[in-house]
């Protein structure tokens, strides 16, 4: 069970039993495998993706990326791996799905920000 010692004591004080907190448990790692799944697919189904990144090499308000791949793993509620474009790569944190062509990234170092990425720059406008 990934739930801390704190949040496991505060969910049982609300009432919830044991197998409540497993089955809970349980329905979290099952949707961060499939919001991993999700975006790997919605990276590998894009050759190009747009951004709200701010790029200091750029110019655009929604910069142009080539997708080469995205690599997630997960560990229980954690989802980590990388995103590779053409000719650079940063490390995610963790991810979420707004909808079938628009997502969102927690990038690690060199960027540490949330960054949208849509299949097309209308959407981020």
């Amino acid at each position: 069970m990934h739930f801390d010692q704190r949040t496991q004591q505060a969910l049982r004080d609300v009432g919830l039993e044991t197998d409540d907190l497993r089955a809970a448990s349980e329905a979290v790692v099952e949707a961060v495998a499939e919001d991993a799944a999700a975006l790997e697919e919605f990276f590998a189904d894009h050759d190009t993706v747009y951004s709200d990144m701010e790029m200091a090499h750029s110019s655009a308000d929604y910069p142009e990326h080539e997708v080469d791949y995205a690599d997630l793993t997960t560990h229980a509620d954690e989802m980590r791996g990388w995103l590779r474009f053409e000719t650079w790569g940063v490390s995610v944190e963790d991810g979420r799905i707004l909808d079938e062509d628009y997502v969102e990234l927690s990038l690690g170092p060199t960027i540490n920000d949330r960054v949208r990425f849509a299949a097309d720059r209308d959407i981020l406008r």
